[in-house]
């Protein structure tokens, strides 16, 4: 009988102790999905309703065949930049404008138009001004020379205070005084002061500066300018497709980083571009995927989480001033062919878009 009564009360105990460990197994995995359920929220709209819902808009080789903007203020942007370019050859200091050649929505008619069509819905503006040849990424011109920095720094300047009076006569809210000129801004900084001193002469806006996403913190001219620009584009994932749950995670680590960045200069950062491919990996290295998008598998839904990820992750944080999406084409359906579109940076017509017009809305 003893030993009867010892072996129930064995398995009592072993009974209650399995109970036990199955109630910390069940705590343990109503924590996770928890958490994964509140990753995977359904998205919100208004987390935005304070930051700027910018979009980089494509100039077009011809005048506007209807309103360009009404789509954008349909789906909640209330900042464009717009983009003319001036063009130089590899490793050369020449910067060649167009005064009446290149495309129209590149020339000052075709920016003062989109301009005037933007401020009449009430979207700001950005101006940012771009360098760009074929065969090079301004991020690597560079000269061996004296000479040659003082040459291409001339021109520049002439390039640059051009577009910056044209942007105060049209009362543009922002100027972005250059994009990812990596060698010039870190080596010859003195040079970048003094060209922001010229320009505060003729432009009465805000203004920034739009490093690459690996070298924001090598710039020490942040004091003179309103706010900390980034061109967004860190790699997060090399998954086809990483959940949003995954990418808010891999964004940790560089978040916890701008937030100190902000905090050492007391300066608020804008995404001055950010922006995901449609294609398989779409949120890993950007720059190399664009250069492979023929052969990789379109993914809508890699793009439309790679945004949803970040446009959530920065929008609680108070120093992120908010960012510019790469990019929007006015003239949609001449603009490529569909293979093309179905393949780039643009929202337009896929899930991206209609995730924009949740988040932008307030």
């Amino acid at each position: 009988m003893r030993y009867l009564i010892l072996g129930g009360l064995f398995l009592i105990g072993l009974t209650l102790g399995a109970l036990s460990t199955l109630d910390k197994e069940t705590e343990v995995l109503s924590v996770d999905t928890f958490a994964q359920e509140n990753c995977d929220a359904a998205i919100q709209s208004g987390l935005l309703s304070n930051k700027i819902k910018g979009m980089s808009f494509v100039a077009p080789p011809n005048p506007f065949p209807n309103d360009p903007l009404l789509p954008l203020k349909a789906l909640g942007t209330d900042w464009v930049a717009v983009l003319p370019y001036a063009y130089f050859k590899k490793n050369e200091p020449e910067i060649h404008g167009f005064s009446n050649g290149g495309w129209w929505g590149e020339r000052p008619e075709g920016i003062c138009t989109t301009v005037n069509h933007a401020h009449d819905k009430g979207i700001k503006v950005m101006l940012k001004p771009q360098l760009w040849t074929h065969d090079q990424w301004i991020g690597e011109l560079k000269f061996d020379t004296e000479k040659d920095w003082k040459k291409f720094e001339k021109n520049y300047a002439t390039f640059i205070l051009k577009w910056a009076a044209i942007a105060d006569s049209m009362e543009m809210d922002m100027l972005c005084i250059g994009t990812e000129i990596r060698h010039s801004a870190e080596q010859r900084p003195k040079y970048w002061r003094q060209l922001i001193q010229s320009i505060r002469k003729v432009y009465n806006g805000k203004l920034t500066y739009a490093p690459n996403w690996d070298d924001y913190d090598k710039i020490t001219f942040w004091d003179a300018l309103d706010y900390i620009g980034v061109d967004a584009y860190f790699p997060l994932s090399f998954e086809k497709t990483p959940t949003v749950c995954d990418l808010k995670e891999a964004w940790e680590p560089i978040v916890t980083k701008l937030e100190g960045y902000a905090k050492k200069w007391n300066k608020p950062i804008l995404f001055t571009e950010f922006g995901y491919l449609s294609l398989d990996g779409c949120a890993g290295k950007t720059w190399v995927l664009e250069k492979n998008r023929a052969s990789a598998g379109i993914n809508e839904q890699a793009q439309a989480n790679a945004i949803q990820a970040l446009l959530e992750v920065f929008a609680g944080k108070n120093w992120w001033a908010g960012g510019f999406l790469w990019k929007w084409y006015p003239n949609y359906s001449s603009s490529m062919g569909e293979g093309k579109r179905a393949r780039d940076y643009t929202p337009q017509g896929k899930l991206a878009e209609t995730l924009l017009q949740k988040m932008y809305s307030d």
